[in-house]
């Protein structure tokens, strides 16, 4: 029951994914979480993403920015990494999902979904069969009803971690 919410692969950060050898494995294009995927709650685009953002589209990947958040808040962001965006996109319904790769042009066995929450993020790439990668939170002060998700992530992870040492795969955080 709780497999519905495990993450294909973990990642300390965003910026610590082999994007790499992910395109030379097939991968087009990657749907972004941003907050606490990709800078702070709530904080503009810094050198970092920026940087990660140029060399993704000099990889050849599509990228959208895909946010629960109002459209001034994603807009902003997307227009400091240029990429494509979705703003109060109801996630982890799988219509943003599936609104991102129209968008992309890219089909489930080439797509990535990175974010840092299981219950938006890794659950609705998994209902729409999307790849996808759980991050570790960058900043640990978060809004009331993520702290409250976070906690019940854990019981979740601790699971998931147990399945992947009798699987024998690598944990990777």
């Amino acid at each position: 029951m709780l497999e519905r919410f495990y993450p294909d692969h973990e990642a300390d950060s965003a910026y610590a994914i082999d994007y790499g050898g992910l395109y030379q494995a097939g991968y087009r294009g990657i749907i972004f979480d941003i907050d606490n995927t990709l800078v702070p709650h709530g904080a503009p685009a810094d050198e970092r993403a920026v940087a990660l953002f140029e060399r993704l589209h000099g990889l050849g990947y599509d990228t959208v920015l895909m946010s629960n958040n109002k459209e001034p808040r994603v807009k902003s962001f997307a227009d400091q990494v240029n990429s494509r965006y979705l703003f109060k996109a109801g996630k982890p319904g799988r219509e943003g999902y599936l609104r991102a790769m129209e968008q992309m042009q890219t089909e489930r066995s080439n797509t990535l979904f990175v974010g840092d929450q299981l219950f938006t993020d890794v659950w609705g790439a998994r209902r729409v069969g999307i790849t996808s990668y759980l991050t570790r939170p960058i900043h640990p002060k978060e809004e009331i009803q993520i702290v409250l998700k976070r906690r019940l992530e854990r019981i979740v992870l601790y699971f998931y971690h147990r399945q992947c040492k009798r699987n024998g795969k690598e944990i990777t955080n």
